[in-house]
């Protein structure tokens, strides 16, 4: 059995390419990607690893900007040629599930989310980019309305779909009419160990961009000088940041995985604002025995279990976080860094590459059972 990986790209190392380091664990295989930047495998841990990038690479200003090169991703994607390989295993939150394969291969694909952009959070996208009018909102409707007839075109290409939740699972449902079995992503419980000991301060770690909302967190903990909180991150949206950072907030900018772990460990909670479709940092902060304020929606619910590991706030508004901190304050007691700890282990890596494994085999061979001899 001859196997290949796919991927949408390798620039930064974040939720979806944990999972790529699992999947290559389980199944050592080529890596097919749109852009590469050696820097982000050797973060990684996969330095030296054969990963093929497209034409896409040679393009100008490819690894900062390649987001502006979507229009092309799918003609990018469908170059690839797998004709050699008997299984081939997509990583996609974009199109590296639109790869051609033939009758004699089988596609399994792990979904992180159908294209967010394109879908979900389409309307959003054109009204923080200042995109509804005009001509490059035009331009822009026309790219995103390109983008969907191929992803509904492509969808078919894809033999088997795995959804990284349940929340992901009735997305790819509405979406591409499809059904998808769930694993849950890789967290590494190993490294995020227990500390029962905690300090006075919150903590949030993210990359500065909009979705992620940052900025609320830091309005919020603003509004409430006696509470301090540190935030670890970079990104686009760093002056945005730093303009409501009030004294008691801390912006340490870009910090190493080791001091991110120390941090973690030491919190009174981790706070996080964002509407993800798992997400994984909440999943290692519970990991050290820290809990989780969350906002209430997304692949969290599966995760955070209410008033045991943390608390949820309603809305993705200020005035809704700061009631969650009271609340959570109010019943500090209750949360036994020990129980948290243990529940995140639930979601460890071995979890998942055991169920990973067992369910491709499985595919595989049901797959070659059905081929005439």
């Amino acid at each position: 059995m001859k196997t290949a990986l796919v991927h949408d790209w390798l620039v930064k190392s974040g939720g979806g390419e944990k999972v790529l380091e699992e999947m290559y664990q389980v199944f050592p295989s080529k890596i097919f990607t749109l852009v590469k930047d050696e820097a982000c495998l050797e973060e990684m841990g996969m330095k030296g690893v054969n990963a093929k990038s497209s034409f896409i690479q040679k393009l100008p200003k490819s690894l900062s900007h390649y987001r502006n090169y979507l229009p092309l991703f799918p003609l990018a994607i469908e170059q690839f040629d797998l004709t050699p390989y008997d299984l081939v295993l997509s990583s996609s939150y974009c199109v590296a599930k639109g790869v051609l394969t033939h009758s004699e291969q089988l596609h399994i694909c792990y979904c992180h989310t159908p294209m967010r952009y394109a879908w979900d959070l389409y309307q959003d996208y054109l009204r923080k980019g200042s995109l509804k009018s005009g001509v490059k909102g035009i331009l822009a409707k026309s790219a995103l309305h390109y983008i969907r007839m191929w992803d509904l075109h492509a969808t078919p290409r894809v033999d088997v779909f795995i959804a990284n939740s349940k929340f992901i699972a009735r997305r790819i449902k509405k979406v591409y009419q499809r059904a998808s079995h769930v694993i849950y992503p890789p967290v590494d419980t190993e490294y995020f160990t227990l500390d029962t000991a905690k300090d006075e301060y919150y903590l949030t770690a993210s990359r500065f961009v909009p979705y992620k909302k940052i900025d609320l967190i830091v309005e919020a903990f603003s509004r409430m000088p006696d509470k301090k909180l540190l935030v670890i991150g970079d990104g686009p949206d760093m002056e945005k940041i730093k303009k409501k950072a009030g004294i008691n907030v801390e912006i340490l900018g870009f910090q190493s995985k080791e001091q991110l772990k120390k941090m973690m460990q030491k919190a009174k909670a981790f706070v996080f604002a964002a509407f993800e479709d798992f997400g994984i940092i909440p999943v290692e902060a519970m990991a050290c025995g820290t809990p989780v304020i969350a906002f209430g929606k997304g692949g969290v619910l599966e995760t955070v279990m209410e008033n045991r590991t943390g608390v949820f706030f309603e809305k993705q508004t200020v005035e809704s976080i700061v009631d969650a901190v009271f609340r959570f304050e109010s019943a500090a007691d209750q949360f036994n860094p020990e129980v948290i700890r243990q529940h995140a282990c639930r979601f460890n890596k071995e979890r998942f590459n055991r169920e990973y494994k067992e369910f491709v085999l499985k595919k595989y061979e049901e797959f070659k059972a059905d081929r005439p001899l």
